[in-house]
């Protein structure tokens, strides 16, 4: 018997009377375990992810989890989708308050190095979902969800080559930035950024 044949023979009776009203009674419940699941990645890394934590973390019966996931990668899948959601969410309400005479380079550094500085933790559970899609084919349709996402962005900002190559040199910054020691540091991403949108006058 697998974990999660186990898990949901442990679904309560009250939950399973609420597979015919409890999403009405509580219309936030699937979203809320999805961000449990983020939560316990963070905590305990993809492998050690189970429904039984993520149920604990939610403040759910267990039944409430594997009856809107039925498999831990569909849990995973969602949750992948919820970091991405709320990452793409994120950069549009960054985006909307730019002026139209920002500079570009200059302030997309500055979400780089907030990403790889306060907001750390949160990336690094972000490429862990998003990594696990290598191996797990159940995510994959989200993660590409998200990189569509990150270039339909960029390029409502720029034009269609310039935002993929944006997208593209944001996400390799961040990727080196989680695994590389120490961070890169200001100049040389900004550098980077230019040189990506054609600027070469501050060098």
């Amino acid at each position: 018997m697998t974990t999660t044949d186990s898990e949901s023979l442990h679904a309560t009776v009250d939950e399973r009377r609420g597979r015919n009203g409890g999403s009405r009674k509580d219309p936030g419940r699937r979203e809320r375990i999805a961000r449990a699941a983020i939560s316990v990645v963070a905590e305990r890394g993809i492998e050690k992810i189970t429904h039984r934590a993520v149920a604990a973390a939610a403040g759910v019966p267990l039944g409430s989890t594997t009856y809107h996931f039925a498999t831990l990668d569909d849990l995973l899948a969602v949750a992948l989708r919820q970091a991405a959601q709320d990452n793409v969410a994120e950069l549009r309400e960054w985006a909307d308050g730019m002026d139209s005479g920002v500079d570009l380079p200059a302030v997309l550094t500055d979400l780089v190095l907030r990403y790889l500085g306060p907001e750390r933790e949160r990336t690094v559970v972000e490429h862990e979902l998003y990594v696990a899609a290598l191996h797990r084919p159940a995510l994959r349709a989200a993660s590409t969800e998200w990189d569509g996402a990150l270039r339909d962005l960029f390029t409502a900002y720029t034009d269609e080559v310039s935002g993929k190559m944006l997208a593209a040199v944001f996400c390799g910054l961040l990727w080196q930035g989680i695994v590389r020691e120490p961070l890169p540091d200001r100049d040389e991403i900004e550098t980077i950024f230019r040189r990506a949108v054609g600027d070469t006058a501050h060098g």
